[in-house]
């Protein structure tokens, strides 16, 4: 097979990868995730009926955020998302602007950073063809509410500290490699302190019921006074990220916005 010059000489300088792990349904193992044990998520914002907590269950969760390496071997295997092909109603304008060309990524997108600039239908699209899905909103969040030695990251001075001095920060022109951050109770990385991330129902503005099928929304609350409901009003971090949801559209791409891919644990056989 005679591949694009560009494309080898970006393959001939990424790291070593192990088997399974450069995408593709038959190729996925469970190598780079992390099972999130079952836990209860308590929504930033609520309305009086809705319950206090939403059960998540077990689940596999992406140690790190998808790279430009991984994404480009989707976009090798499936041209309808290459920049040139994409249609603009699945990606707007500026989609895998900073890469060089469709097949390669170039000098500000190393193989080892977060891909950015990639819409919601593309990362759900890349998230099915690795045999994977998006993460909901709320095992996103419940993991990300652990701190660094413990479930519960609330008061957790050095990780609100990372967390607020990255908020701090403009995004730099060429992204730092993924994976490396600390991880937190988990073992999950950089899920504060690198990317944005997009979720599957990021649209939901509010999560009141089951995590994974709620339709029972109240979106008259996103408004100027959606913090009368809030679990806690000193929580800047989580406003911001609800805020970014909120205006998203799922076609939008932004520089510093980029995603990670959830699984279901396999089901166990039934013991009569």
């Amino acid at each position: 097979m005679n591949l694009p010059l560009g494309l080898l000489r970006f393959l001939l300088l990424l790291p070593a990868l192990p088997a399974g792990a450069a995408g593709g349904a038959a190729g996925v193992s469970e190598s780079g995730m992390i099972h999130v044990p079952a836990g209860n998520y308590a929504p930033l914002l609520r309305t009086p009926k809705d319950p206090a907590t939403v059960s998540v269950a077990a689940f596999l969760l992406d140690e790190r955020p998808v790279t430009n390496a991984e994404f480009l071997t989707f976009v090798t295997a499936e041209p309808k998302w290459r920049r040139s092909a994409i249609s603009p109603l699945f990606a707007d304008a500026s989609y895998l602007g900073h890469w060089a060309g469709d097949l390669a990524p170039g000098p500000n997108a190393p193989a080892d950073a977060p891909v950015v600039r990639v819409s919601w239908f593309a990362a759900r699209a890349y998230a099915r063809w690795a045999g994977k899905r998006l993460p909901t909103t709320a095992e996103w969040e419940f993991t990300a509410g652990a701190g660094y030695t413990r479930p519960d990251g609330k008061n957790d001075e050095q990780l609100n500290r990372d967390l607020y001095a990255w908020l701090a920060r403009p995004v730099p022109a060429v992204l730092p490699a993924a994976g490396r951050g600390r991880p937190n109770f988990y073992g999950v990385r950089d899920l504060h302190g690198l990317v944005w991330e997009w979720v599957e129902d990021f649209n939901t503005a509010m999560v009141t019921g089951e995590s994974r099928g709620d339709t029972g929304l109240e979106r008259d609350l996103f408004c100027g006074a959606g913090s009368i409901g809030a679990k806690d009003t000193t929580d800047y971090a989580a406003f911001m990220r609800q805020a970014l949801r909120s205006s998203l559209k799922a076609n939008n791409t932004t520089t510093s916005l980029g995603f990670r891919c959830a699984r279901d644990l396999p089901q166990k056989p039934f013991q009569p």
